[in-house]
């Protein structure tokens, strides 16, 4: 038996994959072998033991595919086409190369739902992921849109190296940085995702870069980014330890609700309220947010507040200094409950200081 590499047998069969697909669960399988696992009435994922959702989608790992081929062509055999205009189209699309050709899979990713499954069953997505790395905004928009088929189509995605190309875009700022920016948003909306996403080496370092040095639109959007990754603990060490802390507190102080969301997220781990009782001006700045920001900026702004308050005796009288005390008898009044919960826990906080 050849030697061949783990990552192309199937965890089932053990066999080099011909046809591999990706569960939910974020691992690869041969797609005859997990569909008679799945037909034989299991509900988990064989690695992981995870449960699945019900009739999960199983999407085609195109990069592993062509790696195989690359490898052993004749150990792969062609792709079985859904139907058979499916595979005319696939006999018929050839490599795309140019950037009028990404202006052409981006009138398709535009076109609706049956013109993405078209881009992504021709294996035109790997064009897209080039030039998008390279700086193309076109194609940085059709993988936005591609990003938004689905849970399946974002792991797949993924999977095709999306992250790679799609933090480099992110390294080049300005307007194709914001639109990689975005599409990692939309990618980092699966769970699986987050952590593969969080996890590479430069995704939270570039995002915190376009949060210190981008436009407006550029750094709302590497704050919705962070915003969704940081939902997982994990990603909110990742990004303290990357500087986040400090390029938050400078975005919320110009006004960003979403810098402040991003905040109360860092503020959950005790690396996080650390960092943010290191920041200059901090108390000044929540407490800015508290007074004037909408509804969510001043339930997040206050929540921060107490948290840093409890870890500082310093910065809670720095806060009753600032006139926090009669912040907070202004917004138990308010009519959002949460609002007035945490002006609550607040003034009980500083009350001890």
């Amino acid at each position: 038996m050849e030697a061949w590499p783990d990552d192309f047998r199937c965890p089932i069969t053990l066999e080099v994959m011909t046809d591999p697909v990706i569960l939910p669960s974020g691992h690869t399988f041969e797609r005859r072998s997990i569909q008679r696992w799945l037909d034989g009435g299991h509900l988990t994922c064989p690695v992981t033991n995870l449960p699945l959702p019900p009739s999960p989608p199983l999407i085609p790992n195109h990069a592993l595919r062509r790696l195989i081929a690359a490898v052993a062509p004749s150990a792969v055999a062609a792709p079985a086409p859904s139907d058979g205009a499916a595979q005319g189209r696939q006999e018929a699309a050839p490599a795309v190369q140019s950037s009028s050709s990404v202006a052409a899979l981006l009138r398709l990713a535009k076109s609706g739902a049956a013109g993405r499954r078209e881009v992504l069953e021709s294996g035109n997505a790997a064009v897209l992921l080039r030039h998008a790395a390279a700086g193309d905004e076109a194609a940085a928009r059709a993988l936005l849109l591609l990003s938004l088929d689905g849970d399946g189509t974002r792991v797949g995605l993924v999977a095709d190296g999306a992250v790679d190309a799609l933090s480099a875009a992110v390294r080049r700022g300005g307007a194709v940085a914001a639109l990689a920016a975005t599409a990692l948003t939309s990618l980092a909306t699966v769970d699986v995702n987050k952590c593969s996403i969080g996890a590479h080496p430069s995704v939270i370092p570039q995002l915190v870069m376009l949060l210190r040095c981008g436009g407006p639109p550029e750094r709302r959007e590497a704050a919705t980014a962070l915003y969704e990754l940081c939902k997982l603990p994990e990603n909110r060490r990742r990004a303290v330890r990357e500087g986040a802390a400090p390029a938050l507190a400078d975005f919320a102080a110009v006004g960003s609700a979403r810098a402040v969301e991003v905040l109360s997220l860092l503020a959950k781990c005790r690396e996080g309220r650390q960092q943010l009782c290191k920041i200059p001006g901090i108390v000044s700045v929540l407490s800015g947010v508290a007074g004037s920001g909408n509804s969510r900026a001043i339930e997040q702004a206050v929540l921060v507040l107490n948290w840093i308050c409890s870890e500082s005796n310093e910065l809670a009288l720095e806060a009753i200094k600032l006139g926090a005390f009669q912040l907070c008898e202004t917004l138990v009044k308010d009519d959002n409950c949460k609002i007035a919960k945490n002006a609550v826990e607040l003034a009980r906080t500083l009350e001890t200081a």
